[in-house]
């Protein structure tokens, strides 16, 4: 059997990034940027001032309480910039271009707010409530690095710096086939030895939590040639492709049965619990990534935290990086069958995990309880309780 660490090498070095295109800002948070976005102007590019109140210079009210008189006013987005005259006071408001002359802005908080004079009760050095120019970013300062996430933030600084459309690498689009004669859609009546089919729900689900954009392909059945055509009709359109089931050793494996051939994929064993059965490669013209997870619900989810997920943040520009895992203390005994590396489905709060009591690859409700996978590596069989063990939240 493979360990996990070269399975998951193995994928990382066939996926590549999506290729980069021009977007609008609407559609690009959760992209990541292909390229440095540098700011074409200082920002603010004028002085201004910081808040509602009177721009004057600050000898003249160095003195209070002292009356100005007051000479006009500045709002914000004038045109040119007007002249504080020594001795006097403009109102100016909070956006608004600094007059020539003025050093200080004087909130009107402080003042008794009059229009043709204004009493000032409070003093102020130089500089108070004025926001200078280039105090942010100066003209040619790189404000987003190529690879950056972009979140609401992001978005604000690409329009702040003038920019209506980013070089971004676009969410993957990944399409989820299901497999198993067995298989009914949820909501239709159950047939003799039929199950309501989740893999797929849940897998689509975990595409878009991973930042990708997920389509499901709907059911096929244990037939190799009609999983080949569903799996043909989609490789033009989409970035990844996820199958589940149709992987084992037994016969009425579909997926295998049609791709165990290609001299581009690979079906092994992987030393994991759940999990084992995997299959990987790449079909088709485009090369499109195909992860060939377990049947059992639990193991095609174990297997897209481990495998797909830091394919997914490679294809999106992302460093993949390991799992991020943290420690904590387990307050129940473990066991792992020797050989291979368990993810124990658990609750993890503040420093301490709990198994749950229901570990089978088979049983969904447990998972959905769970908020955390405990691991136990391959030559470890038994953990006792209040040992420390590593822990990968969900």
């Amino acid at each position: 059997m493979r360990s996990v660490d070269e399975h998951l090498a193995d994928i990382l070095l066939a996926v590549r990034p999506t290729a980069p295109r021009e977007t609008g800002l609407q559609e690009a948070l959760g992209t990541v940027l292909a390229e440095d976005v540098a700011s074409p102007v200082a920002l603010p590019p004028f002085a201004n001032s910081a808040m509602d109140g009177y721009a004057v210079r600050a000898c003249d009210v160095a003195e209070v309480p002292v009356t100005l008189p007051v000479t006009g006013d500045v709002a914000a987005g004038e045109g040119g910039r007007p002249v504080a005259a020594p001795g006097t006071a403009m109102r100016i408001m909070t956006g608004a271009p600094m007059p020539e002359g003025a050093d200080t802005v004087i909130p009107v908080e402080w003042t008794d707010g009059g229009r043709e004079q204004a009493r000032f009760e409070r003093s102020a050095p130089a500089g108070n409530a004025i926001r200078l120019a280039g105090e942010d970013v100066l003209a040619g300062d790189v404000v987003l690095p190529e690879g950056t996430l972009i979140g609401p933030a992001q978005l604000g600084i690409l329009a702040g710096v003038g920019r209506a459309h980013a070089l971004v690498r676009p969410r993957p689009r990944v399409v989820v086939i299901s497999t198993g004669s067995e298989l009914a859609e949820p909501g239709t009546p159950l047939g003799p030895g039929q199950i309501w089919e989740s893999n797929s729900y849940a897998l689509a689900a975990a595409v878009r939590e991973a930042g990708g954009e997920a389509y499901r392909a709907g059911i096929t059945a244990d037939d190799a040639t009609g999983f080949l055509d569903q799996l043909n009709a989609h490789l033009s359109e989409v970035d990844a492709v996820i199958t589940s089931g149709g992987v084992s050793m037994g016969a009425y494996e579909p997926v295998k049965e049609a791709l165990g051939d290609l001299d581009t994929f690979r079906f092994e064993k992987v030393a994991m619990q759940p999990g084992m059965p995997q299959g990987f490669g790449v079909a088709g013209e485009g090369r499109i990534p195909v992860f060939a997870l377990p049947g059992n619900p639990v193991s095609s989810f174990v297997s897209f935290v481990l495998f797909v997920g830091p394919a997914l943040r490679k294809m999106r520009g992302l460093e993949p990086g390991p799992v991020p895992a943290v420690r904590a203390v387990t307050l129940a005994p473990l066991r792992s069958p020797q050989g291979k590396r368990s993810y124990l489905r658990a609750v993890l709060a503040g420093g301490s995990v709990t198994p749950v009591t229901r570990q089978g690859s088979h049983q969904l409700a447990a998972l959905a309880t769970a908020n955390a996978l405990i691991v136990i590596d391959e030559d470890v069989t038994a953990v006792p309780e209040g040992t420390e063990v590593e822990v990968i939240p969900l």
